[in-house]
């Protein structure tokens, strides 16, 4: 079913190649052109390379109508289906076959050199894509077989993430604080929006403040102040000024 669905791509297309009929192989030296009758060709036409899936078909066809003259199927490049022969890079010895499994030894060359070297090219080329796909196949057919790997989660397995200082929670994720200016944290506000300010210490002085100057003191012990006082201080029962000094004493012994 495979097979059915390949489709036939051409790689190659000689419009001049001549056919010979070579005598058997008398040793294992290999094929000579030399040996062959190379002014007479057994036939003339087109040669023309095509490829289905792996396998690379020779086809030699008729010139004019596009018959199909003889075929050479080839899986394997060098191999025993497509030889070149010890004395010429331009003459070639493949194998042939027929719809009945018969199979048939036949020389071809071509007058162009640059025809040899293209027909050899597209066979190395085919079979080397054809090895690439054999080892991406094996490849793929490993890499099936190997256990999988499993990296989904587990029931009930949960997995936490940090990034800087905003930690993930449920229910919610932490603000990052804020600084001032040189690092510094500012505290939040008071609930209530006011800032109380403390009343200034009492080691503190007031810049305002004005301290009096010292009273002086009189020349009998007291002061002016005392004297002034005593001297016009009004007493309701008319007392002798024996009293007023004794209330001047009391005074400064208080």
């Amino acid at each position: 079913m495979a097979s059915e669905l390949e489709y036939e791509s051409v790689l190659c297309v000689k419009p001049d190649v001549s056919v010979y009929r070579i005598p058997p192989r008398a040793s294992n030296r290999g094929y000579r052109a030399s040996d062959w009758k190379l002014d007479q060709p057994d036939w003339t036409g087109r040669l023309r390379i095509t490829s289905k899936g792996k396998v690379a078909y020779i086809k030699l066809e008729d010139k004019v109508s596009g018959e199909l003259f003889a075929q050479a199927p080839v899986e394997q490049y060098p191999g025993i289906a497509v030889e070149t022969v010890t004395d010429s890079s331009r003459y070639f010895v493949i194998r042939i076959q027929d719809g009945t499994g018969r199979s048939a030894f036949i020389g071809i060359g071509f007058s162009d050199r640059g025809d040899a070297f293209d027909f050899n090219v597209s066979l190395q080329d085919h079979f080397k894509w054809v090895k690439q796909e054999s080892e991406i196949s094996k490849e793929s057919q490993e890499m099936d077989s190997r256990p999988k790997l499993d990296l989904g989660f587990k029931e009930g397995q949960t997995i936490k993430l940090s990034i800087g200082n905003i930690t993930t929670k449920k229910g919610g994720t932490s603000k990052p604080k804020t600084a001032g200016t040189g690092g510094l944290s500012l505290l939040p506000p008071p609930p209530g929006g006011k800032v109380t300010i403390p009343p200034p210490s009492s080691s503190v002085a007031i810049s305002n403040h004005v301290t009096p100057p010292p009273i002086p003191k009189s020349n009998h012990g007291g002061s002016d102040a005392a004297l002034f006082r005593t001297r016009h201080h009004s007493h309701p029962t008319g007392s002798s000024s024996e009293e007023h000094w004794w209330d001047v004493q009391e005074r400064r012994e208080e």
